[in-house]
């Protein structure tokens, strides 16, 4: 368990939205954070595990885009930036003199079927290109376990926030009164403002209570129509212009599952820790997103 010593975080992927939010978070608490940027995972996992020194923790964020067309090529990209980065981040742990106490590793929701809800608990694995990289990410973070640190994995659900990640890219045609639902509206859509996740990671960098995997979602999943309801409210826009499911198969192939699909997943282990949702509902996280 971390105590209230000054701390050491080395965070990979720190330069995205969500890994520059934390980085910030962590700085604001007093610790140290080691940015780990793509030319560090150039190197050798011993050149890498000198960078590492000193780290009482490791938090991996790395990974490409996922809301691409997913060519053979960007497959590759996908798999190297989450498979590859995260054995050679272990591996580099592994080569310290002095291991970290925890390593807290990203995966993401969609991993699940886009049928029924899921929990850490019960869950049905989807039998696709996403499930498939979002498990082989998870197998290979935990074997940092092996290495005796207590190791954490967080799924993921849509981060939504002011500076970034998917919801920024969702306002202007929005504000242009342009937007709509995706298709009939009725996926599933699990999502988590970007504060809670901040909470989330500074409460298991803490507490040695925190191992295993954790669904990262707010407790009150709701559908595309929700979301779209949801922003049109904030912003006092209309949502007439439904985006057709043939346009972004047209426009990002297979990659367009990520926009046209959806799980229904539910934070079961994190409201056993007790934790508590500043933004528990869809209303007021992205009332929060926009306000001026």
């Amino acid at each position: 368990m971390m105590n209230n010593k000054k701390h050491r975080i080395a965070i990979s992927g720190s330069t995205g939205f969500v890994g520059k939010r934390l980085s910030r978070v962590l700085i604001d608490k007093g610790w140290d954070v080691i940015p780990l940027v793509r030319q560090d995972f150039d190197t050798s996992s011993r050149d890498l595990a000198g960078k590492l020194d000193g780290a009482d923790a490791v938090v991996n964020l790395a990974g490409a885009p996922i809301i691409k067309r997913w060519t053979a090529g960007y497959k590759k990209v996908l798999y190297d930036s989450r498979i590859k980065v995260t054995r050679k981040l272990v591996k580099a742990c592994e080569e310290m003199a002095v291991r970290p106490d925890v390593f807290i590793s990203t995966s993401a929701i969609g991993i699940y079927t886009d049928e029924g809800r899921h929990t850490e608990d019960s869950f049905v694995k989807a039998d696709n290109f996403l499930a498939d990289l979002a498990w082989q990410w998870e197998q290979e973070a935990m074997q940092a376990e092996k290495l005796g640190i207590r190791t954490v994995i967080f799924r993921l659900g849509v981060v939504l926030g002011r500076q970034g990640g998917a919801l920024k890219q969702m306002l202007l045609p929005f504000k242009l009164g342009l937007g709509g639902r995706i298709g009939n509206g009725k996926q599933p859509f699990s999502w988590i403002h970007i504060e809670d996740l901040m909470q989330a990671y500074v409460a298991a960098l803490s507490s040695a209570s925190f191992d295993g995997v954790y669904n990262l979602t707010a407790p009150n999943p709701t559908t595309n129509n929700g979301l779209t309801r949801a922003l049109g409210k904030a912003l006092h826009r209309p949502t007439f212009f439904p985006v057709p499911r043939l346009a972004l198969k047209l426009h990002f192939g297979e990659g367009a599952s990520v926009l046209t699909g959806g799980q229904h997943v539910l934070p079961g282990r994190l409201l056993q820790e007790g934790f508590t949702f500043t933004f528990p509902t869809i209303d007021e996280a992205i009332k929060n997103c926009v306000a001026p």
